[in-house]
């Protein structure tokens, strides 16, 4: 090498994708139809476990190893656009080799898609992140404060900010936009009998009732976790991420049997989401209708059309930050006065807006999963800690066979929490846990717990026998973070509130 030579030098264009990341797998809309390109310069480097994921995908009809942040479906219609493309790649490909920091936002292509508050938001200080395109507001910066990412390893520099607004929603009342959810309105005399076989809870009831489930696959395993909101006898309204729009809606309509009675419709940008989170919620919610929010007239898991300021939102009784919420799915054109009027009557009551860092921390604190990262399709619910999400004497439904014969065998490996010992270390996702320092898997995700103080986080352990909680509690626990050993708690529920009690008081 000391002494060769370069003889001929060819230089190409490259194909590089907006994130960085390969895409491959089954092209949505289209059966059969497989992709696998935007190797981003390591083409050659990925091709064999590329070819081997993509022979196993065709041949099993699924991927056997979790492929999501490289799954074609998780980009959009409007990402074709070769004015973002353009605008986009001149930083992708600098990006793909600089610190990979937790949160690093792209700076470029932006904004692509604002919620109907985004000037409102940014006037109150809105640090703005994006997800699949949309502009959200990742945390708020108070007066005198510069608004700006800047990235670290150890505590960024909105960690202070993002935990007073962790705690306003655990002590006060907080106000969060996310407007980004994707929203599929289900309709048809067959709707109730379709979302029955393909959602593993039970979602008949009556008009107004909520429920989470899980949507499983032949094996299981998740392939998203939703919302199901029943409006009418034959109208359903289904929530879930933003990021899964596309993956979501396909995998409906792929496993809607040709001759139902039944629609799936995509509605995301008709309604905006506001939440309003904590335990002053309702003393909020209360000065801007005249509907009784009492757990005996509105129970945690119904929704109701009531009327706030000039408007009729479907108002939710759910919480994704472990506290007593209200999520209002308001028509888009009424979204910039009813947040008026929310930012004005909580004043009275301390109401502080909260960015998506915080939304996290609080979700993770609580214990709530998220899709891809703690739940994915190789996690079955009762692997995941979520059984109460299923229902197997409800009749068939995708999936229900596996269960029934992991429930009969046992399972071997359970998603529990961690707790650090020392609070002044982060955990961000991805550390290796080891239990009698023996390696059991990495954290699926991890936060910093403001209420706990300290960092939480998921992960899986794992045994070759049956596992109980009494052998998950036997264990010592050590998270690695920057190559040392740092002695965690293992909780087989969330550190706070545990029997999740607080969002139904």
């Amino acid at each position: 090498m000391a002494t060769a030579q370069i003889r001929h030098l060819s230089v190409v264009p490259e194909s590089f994708t907006p994130d960085t990341a390969f895409m491959i797998g089954e092209a949505p809309g289209i059966k059969n139809f497989f992709v696998a390109c935007g190797m981003n310069s390591v083409g050659i480097q990925s091709a064999a476990g590329i070819g081997r994921a993509m022979s196993y995908w065709i041949d099993q009809g699924h991927p056997v190893e979790q492929l999501w942040p490289v799954d074609i479906k998780r980009y959009f219609p409007w990402q074709q656009n070769a004015r973002y493309l353009n605008d986009r790649i001149v930083e992708a490909v600098g990006v793909l080799y600089h610190h990979h920091y937790p949160n690093r936002q792209r700076t470029t292509a932006r904004p692509v898609i604002c919620s109907p508050i985004h000037d409102r938001l940014a006037a109150n200080g809105a640090v703005f992140s994006q997800n699949s395109g949309w502009e959200r507001a990742d945390w708020f910066a108070p007066q005198g404060v510069e608004p700006v990412h800047r990235y670290s390893w150890e505590k960024p520099n909105w960690f202070k900010y993002q935990g007073e607004e962790h705690l306003a929603v655990r002590d006060g009342v907080g106000l969060y936009d996310l407007t980004s959810m994707g929203k599929f309105l289900v309709q048809g005399r067959d709707a109730e009998s379709v979302l029955q076989y393909l959602c593993a809870n039970d979602i008949s009831g009556p008009a107004g009732k909520v429920v989470y489930t899980p949507v499983l696959n032949a094996r299981g395993g998740f392939e998203t976790d939703v919302t199901v909101t029943r409006f009418s006898a034959e109208t359903f309204f289904i929530v879930t991420a933003a990021a899964t729009v596309v993956h979501d809606y396909d995998h409906f309509r792929r496993h809607m049997p040709a001759d139902a009675h039944a629609v799936i419709t995509d509605v995301t940008h008709a309604y905006a989401m506001l939440a309003i989170m904590g335990p002053k919620s309702s003393d909020l919610l209360q000065r801007l209708t005249n509907a009784d929010l009492s757990n005996g007239a509105f129970p945690y898991s119904t929704a109701k059309e009531i009327d706030i300021a000039y408007a009729r939102p479907w108002t939710v009784r759910m919480s994704y930050v472990g506290e007593l919420g209200w999520e209002l799915y308001i028509p888009a054109m009424f979204t910039a006065p009813v947040f008026d009027a929310i930012l004005k009557e909580g004043q009275k009551v301390g109401l502080r807006l909260i960015g998506m860092q915080a939304v996290n921390s609080l979700r993770l604190e609580t214990g709530y999963r998220h899709w891809e990262s703690d739940i994915t399709p190789d996690d079955t619910p009762f692997e995941a800690g979520l059984s109460f999400g299923v229902k197997l004497d409800k009749g068939d439904f995708v999936g229900r066979e596996a269960l029934l014969k992991q429930k009969k065998a046992g399972i071997k490996r359970k998603l529990v929490m961690f707790t650090l010992e020392d609070p002044n270390i982060m955990l961000y996702g991805s550390e290796p846990i080891y239990r009698n320092e023996v390696w059991m898997s990495n954290m699926t995700s991890g936060a910093y717990g403001f209420k706990v103080g300290r960092a939480v986080g998921m992960g899986y352990v794992k045994s070759k026998q049956t596992i109980t909680e009494e052998w998950i509690l036997a264990g010592k626990y050590e998270i690695e973070v920057e190559g040392k050993m740092m002695p965690a708690k293992v909780h087989i529920r969330s550190p706070y509130d545990p029997q999740n009690e607080r969002p139904k008081m």
